[in-house]
């Protein structure tokens, strides 16, 4: 079958003999692969590598078709469209035992010790997949795994109706951020980034004030609006500058959020560290998307909204890419010779 396999930093391949995938499992479920996104995990495990065997197909966010069903599979039948949990938690250890399977120690993704879903077909056990309602197309659905980490982190938080959010950096996780600080009741988000052309389609999906910190100073922005800050701070861009300037953006008693992985050192500025301490904030952070019973809550809240239309992809996809054209577009994104916001790919 068609596929992109990883094999060593900056080493993605497209091939067109990988091996079909058999279902090993009676619980199994073959999946034919029809929309798979770029995660920004994605573009890091291929500059840096992390946990990954050699050839293995890459990618994790994806929607699809049953193609097949193992002997035990009740729920679900050849034909039946579908997205997927791409995660494993152990099941065994203390944190699986206590509920908290996003804190496994033996937490994994399909593409890094699994096969992955940039490919023709993806295995996973029936377990993994939810049912998608006619409503929802499959480039949609294919974002629900990313929709799912950001209503996780908002169910850690303390947000109630007529919050005031800020989300610093809106990316495909920002942008999703904006939409859940809506569903969960906030009365006034505000967009920061200094991609004006991401700020545009915040707007568009929901923000109601826009600061290009590079045009003016965010801090004043938000003091203006609310003299004493927001209840709470998104950082969702991953980069040592914001996660340093978030923690000014919360009033006294606030929440700050961490959703972006900064792929580097950060060093806090005296100014900002005491913000932490003399407002005493409340310092959250998120990984992944599961909860109990598996995968979640958060799954099947991304599918509903997405259903009723409050979660809106649509405007954040960029990009649509045959398979073959996965390892120019990984190059493009890491060498930042492109302009985009999500890539999918059609296998």
């Amino acid at each position: 079958m068609k596929a992109l396999n990883l094999y060593d930093i900056e080493d993605l391949r497209y091939e067109e003999n990988t091996p079909l995938l058999q279902l090993t499992s009676n619980e199994e479920v073959l999946i034919q692969v029809k929309s798979a996104g770029i995660c920004g995990s994605d573009l890091s495990r291929y500059k840096k590598l992390g946990p990954y065997v050699s050839g293995t197909t890459f990618g994790h966010e994806f929607s699809g078709i049953v193609a097949a069903v193992g002997s035990a599979v009740t729920h679900f039948k050849e034909g039946d469209r579908v997205a997927a949990c791409p995660t494993f938690s152990c099941g065994h250890c203390i944190f699986c035992r206590q509920g908290a399977p996003t804190r496994c120690t033996e937490l994994t993704v399909i593409g890094a010790k699994h096969p992955g879903s940039y490919a023709e077909y993806v295995i996973l056990p029936a377990s993994h997949l939810l049912q998608l309602p006619d409503e929802i197309d499959f480039d949609t659905a294919a974002m629900l795994e990313p929709a799912s980490v950001v209503a996780h982190g908002f169910y850690r938080t303390s947000i109630e109706p007529g919050a005031a959010v800020a989300i610093m950096g809106v990316g495909s996780i920002g942008l999703l951020s904006i939409q859940w600080a809506k569903i969960f009741g906030a009365a006034t988000v505000f967009a920061i980034d200094i991609d004006d052309n991401k700020l545009k389609i915040a707007k568009q999906l929901g923000a109601d004030i826009l600061i290009n910190p590079l045009k003016e100073d965010t801090e004043t922005v938000i003091k203006k609006h609310t003299s004493l800050g927001v209840d709470l701070a998104v950082e969702s861009a991953g980069s040592p500058i914001t996660s340093e300037q978030v923690l000014a953006l919360p009033k006294k008693g606030g929440e700050v959020l961490y959703l972006g992985i900064p792929y580097g050192d950060i060093t806090l500025q005296r100014y900002y560290f005491e913000k932490i301490v003399r407002n005493e904030l409340r310092i959250l952070g998120s990984w992944n998307a599961l909860s109990t019973p598996f995968p979640g809550k958060e799954w099947e809240t991304g599918l509903h909204f997405m259903k009723t239309g409050q979660l809106d992809v649509k405007p954040m996809i960029s990009h649509h890419l045959p398979l073959e054209k996965g390892p120019e577009i990984f190059h493009q994104l890491t060498h930042k010779e492109i302009d985009a916001v999500k890539v999918l790919f059609h296998p």
